[in-house]
């Protein structure tokens, strides 16, 4: 369907409660992990990734990256997928 967000946990298609749902379970997984919110520093502060191909809208984007800081996620990275048969395109 056109101008409809598709988003993936991994391979799996997800709507935006279940990403909220599965960001804030890994978040809490992740700072479990490191010994609680008073051992997280610069350097393992959990990080989310976000990937898109040239073909994405920005508002599909942006949706993932706000779910993803309200999920608790503070730092949010963004993976773009270069157009087929190299990374530079000059427009």
């Amino acid at each position: 369907e056109a101008g409809k967000c598709e988003v993936y946990w991994n391979l799996t298609k997800v709507d935006a409660n279940q990403l909220l749902d599965l960001a804030v379970n890994k978040l809490e997984k992740l700072i479990e992990d490191v010994g609680g919110v008073e051992n997280v520093t610069e350097e393992n502060m959990p990080e989310a990734h976000i990937r898109g191909d040239v073909r994405t809208p920005y508002r599909c984007i942006g949706g993932a990256i706000f779910t993803m800081q309200r999920a608790g996620f503070q730092r949010v990275g963004f993976i773009s997928e270069p157009l087929p048969g190299g990374a530079v395109q000059r427009f």
